[in-house]
């Protein structure tokens, strides 16, 4: 996210009229100034150095965070006309720099390329991706509050496509998908029909949409009282929600979403037995999440089990081996074993991965106070 203003270094430019010409389709036209981007403040740029990459580079950045800038139009036609494969070569880009977790550098460029063609839904469906990745990583590392933030923003990217007057499937799917990480079935269900309903040619994930569809039918996802004890967890009414969730597990049994939660509110109250028996059900019906084994392995430590602990923590650390949460949780284990040494080496790995963790940074700063938390390690 941007602290500064990404446009401090453009300056702006007029060309002589004499220079007017045309470009392939595409007429220079000497009323309009050119942006070019420099190096530094726009007092010491040298206009000798001058170069079409620094124009069009200026130009790129104007259209990323000013889109409704006046000369917008004229500046996606010059760039069409002057390197028209640059979209192709923006998206391979960005994607390259999402796959390394470069996420700053590569929103710039898909607003960029948004910018460049806002009639394009990929664009929008990039940035919504990127955000529901950025939320992932927070929320391994145990950043919840910037998680739900990204999740706010690939919303509101979701919601742009989702209300254009023609929806690409693919959009469809993915927040069929994102629905269901927010636990928004009804939503969920919507999308996902869409999708099967747009005939994609994707067999594959037109069985993977029928299969969720099913799970929310078949195990009341979208009932009531299961939506209301969600809230009451999300809301810190973890009583209200045992009662709800109970009642709900009364009529289906079998849904591990459920079970889940119920040991998710049981654990909040400390009440470790109870939500060791949940957590052991929701292995038991539905799929090994990291999420799952960490809340059963916090149980079997609370409990004085630590075997059975670090085991739920070594398969959970296989899933998501950058998970900060799970990585913390086998330095606390390692305390409660006396290990101390061994517990530091957790805590340590935790701030390579997260420099400003604040948990592996007060263990570290309890056990060794002439630490330095922001020290290299």
């Amino acid at each position: 996210m941007q602290h500064s203003d990404p446009l401090e270094n453009i300056v702006y430019i007029s060309i002589p009229s004499e220079a007017e010409r045309t470009i392939g389709e595409f007429r220079l036209d000497p009323e309009v100034m050119l942006p070019v981007e420099t190096s530094g403040s726009g007092e010491s740029y040298d206009i000798g150095s001058l170069s079409w990459e620094q124009i069009i580079s200026a130009m790129l950045k104007i259209l990323a965070y000013r889109p409704e800038h006046e000369d917008a139009p004229y500046y996606r036609e010059f760039i069409k006309a002057v390197k028209p494969d640059l979209p192709g070569e923006l998206s391979e880009a960005a994607v390259l720099q999402a796959r390394n977790q470069r996420f700053e550098q590569a929103e710039e460029i898909f607003l960029a390329l948004h910018g460049v063609l806002p009639e394009e839904p990929g664009p929008l469906l990039n940035l919504a991706l990127l955000y529901e990745q950025r939320a992932q990583q927070a929320e391994s590392r145990g950043r919840l509050e910037d998680k739900e933030e990204c999740l706010e923003q690939a919303h509101a990217y979701y919601k742009l496509l989702l209300t254009r007057d023609t929806v690409p499937p693919e959009a469809e799917l993915n927040a069929g998908f994102f629905f269901l990480q927010r636990h928004n079935f009804a939503k969920a269900r919507e999308h996902l029909q869409r999708f099967i309903d747009s005939d994609p040619e994707d067999t594959e994930r037109i069985e993977e949409a029928r299969k969720v569809i099913g799970e929310i039918d078949s195990q009341n996802l979208l009932d009531e009282l299961f939506q209301e004890a969600y809230d009451a967890v999300q809301l810190g009414r973890e009583h209200e929600a045992i009662e709800k969730m109970q009642t709900f597990l009364e009529r289906a049994p079998e849904v591990w979403r459920a079970w889940f939660l119920l040991g998710w509110a049981h654990r909040r109250l400390q009440q470790y037995p109870e939500a060791k028996t949940a957590f052991l059900k929701t292995l038991e019906l539905g799929p090994q999440k990291p999420d799952t084994l960490n809340e059963l392995a916090i149980c079997h430590m609370e409990l004085g089990e630590f075997q059975e602990g670090e085991r739920m923590l070594r398969e959970a650390i296989h899933l998501e081996p950058d998970n900060t949460k799970i990585i913390s949780n086998m330095g606390v284990l390692a305390l409660k074993r006396g290990e101390t040494e061994e517990a530091k080496g957790f805590f340590k790995t935790v701030l390579t991965i997260e420099p400003s963790d604040p948990v592996a940074q007060r263990y570290l700063s309890d056990l060794d106070p002439e630490l330095d938390p922001d020290a290299d390690l």
